[in-house]
């Protein structure tokens, strides 16, 4: 579409500042950015919008503008809510590069403008099968009662006869049409999100095609907070792990370019929901962020509960004060080290701490987390229901957190990539938050000392000596365990006499003799005979609750 067109259109509330006779460029995309360099995320041809939350002074404008030029842009438009009339300033810069401006009246969202630059995209790509979008770009602002992404995937069923369902990384339905039928099990959606986030990072091209039993499935990635599309234009590492996608039931291997191109459109509109609600998330991360930087400063107890009794209610509406808190840390880090894990991490902590079980875009509503670096911190209250009994037995249990995300994680963080998590226990008072915040960083380490790219540990676990096993030196481990096992390897090597399992099955066995053989399949005597071997060949005595730890410590080291 041209320049010309989104200047006549009257409901954009579009005023041009500069660039009369450049109206005739073509307009190939949109996005929103505040970033003072959006280059990496430009393709050419695109309105850029902003709401000049970038320029600080004056002498701003001309480096954003020289930039945006550089990109090939058709245009830039700047919005009037926030700061008022654009600057001159950026007017001159714009005049000097020939880059067409125009003001965007304090009425009007820029989600009504990047809707309405994609349905005219898509329209001329598509044709008629535009009128999907123009259908859903209406529904959608005729209020919330009206939007959302269940009536794009309406639509999509109703017009072009398309189940399809909105997903997480994780693999938790989003949304899905209310003509698709059943739902997706929950496998199927742990599936379909596995694979897509295996073949985006080993960088195939969308659509990915999956085949679940006898039923294709073709994925679309959801690009948000006004990313390019263009392929390489940020590390997929990134968004990876953030980024929502559409899984319609059909084999788009055999569509026309028209078809893809909508579909293409389609997800640029969920997108704009998806910003929506990320935009919500503001102030619930806001208000982690104030409480964690209290505790981890040393304020007052009484300066603290002063800011969780603010949090409560926005956390908990209309149930009160949150009698208990959870903390929980997470951990994204990359191999090599050159991408920041923190807004991964915190994206993920607001995915997995929803229940598995629910669907929509919004049930992460009493979850407030922020970051910094590497690490994401979640503020989490538990509602009264859930503090009536001891609170160190309620809330969140570390394990169950990744029982339904494990696989698609995994695939998402592939070889050079681990997530891991620490829960703390339920604390009931402001004085305990600085305890309960060391207390989960304690596990999401021994999470880190264990295999595995996904890993959690709780508070549960905390209490055994096992847990202090990764916190020892490896020379001192590797000495260890060789000076207690390395015999009874060599014997087992050279007699095949499986002392190591018969030691294993006896410390399992607490020493019991009869259980022990009945395990084993063997005689007692027999039983006697290995034990005593094991004991020649150690100088260590198995009746003797010493020696028994040192082996049973050996065996868990090794």
């Amino acid at each position: 579409m041209r320049l010309r067109a989104l200047l006549d259109t009257d409901a954009l509330g579009l005023r041009l500042l500069g660039g009369d006779d450049e109206l005739d460029r073509t307009v190939r995309g949109v996005m929103t950015t505040d970033l003072r360099d959006p280059s990496r995320y430009l393709s050419g041809g695109e309105l850029v919008l902003t709401g000049l939350a970038w320029r600080r002074d004056a002498a701003d404008s001309e480096p954003f503008v020289r930039i945006l030029s550089a990109a090939g842009v058709a245009a830039l438009a700047a919005g009037e809510a926030e700061l008022g009339a654009v600057p001159e300033d950026l007017v001159e810069a714009c005049v000097r590069h020939r880059l067409p401006l125009f003001a965007v009246h304090e009425s009007v969202a820029f989600a009504t403008i990047t809707e309405h630059v994609v349905r005219q995209v898509s329209g001329e790509r598509a044709g008629d099968l535009a009128a999907v979008v123009d259908r859903h770009r209406r529904l959608m602002t005729s209020g919330p009662a009206g939007g959302g992404p269940d009536v794009v995937l309406d639509l999509l069923g109703s017009d072009l006869d398309l189940r399809a369902w909105v997903l997480s990384p994780a693999g938790r339905a989003i949304a899905g049409s209310n003509s698709t039928g059943p739902d997706l099990p929950a496998a199927v959606c742990a599936r379909l999100a596995a694979e897509h986030l295996s073949a985006t990072r080993a960088g195939r091209r969308a659509p990915h095609r999956v085949t679940i039993d006898t039923t294709t499935y073709s994925v679309f990635g959801i690009r948000t907070g006004g990313r390019s599309t263009a392929p390489g234009a940020r590390d997929v590492r990134e968004t990876v792990l953030s980024d929502w996608l559409l899984a319609v039931e059909a084999d788009a291997g055999d569509w026309p370019e028209e078809r893809l191109d909508l579909l293409q459109g389609v997800t640029q509109l969920i997108s704009v929901e998806r910003d929506r609600r990320d935009a919500a998330r503001t102030v619930r991360r806001r208000l982690a962020q104030e409480v964690l930087e209290l505790v981890q400063t040393g304020a007052a107890p009484a300066e603290i509960a002063a800011r969780l009794r603010v949090a409560a209610p926005v956390l908990l509406p209309g149930l009160g004060a949150a009698p208990h808190w959870q903390v929980v840390v997470a951990r994204v880090e990359w191999a090599g080290g050159e991408i920041e894990g923190g807004p991964v991490a915190q994206s993920l902590l607001e995915e997995i701490l929803v229940d598995p079980l629910s669907s929509g875009p919004e049930p992460s509503d009493r979850i407030a987390v922020a970051h910094t670096g590497d690490e994401a911190i979640a503020l989490v209250p538990l509602p009264a229901v859930a503090a009536e009994h001891d609170g160190s037995e309620q809330g969140l249990i570390a394990d169950s957190l990744l029982a339904a995300v494990r696989n698609p994680l995994s695939a998402g963080l592939a070889d050079d990539g681990r997530l891991t998590i620490g829960v703390s226990a339920a604390v009931h008072s402001a004085e305990g938050l600085r305890g309960a915040l060391e207390e989960a960083r304690h596990a999401r380490r021994v999470a880190a000392a264990r295999t595995g790219s996904v890993c959690a540990a709780g508070h549960q676990e905390l209490a055994s000596h096992v847990l202090l096993l990764p916190f020892v030196p490896d020379d001192v481990r590797r000495a260890f365990t060789a000076r207690l096992l390395d015999p009874l390897r060599d014997y087992d090597r050279k007699h095949r006499a499986e002392l190591i399992p018969t030691l294993e099955a006896f410390l399992d066995c607490d020493g019991s003799w009869t259980r022990c053989a009945a395990r084993l399949h063997l005689h007692v005597n027999t039983l006697r005979y290995r034990v005593g071997r094991i004991e020649q060949l150690t100088n260590r005595d198995l009746a003797r609750l010493e020696d028994k730890l040192d082996f049973f410590l050996a065996l868990r080291m090794s």
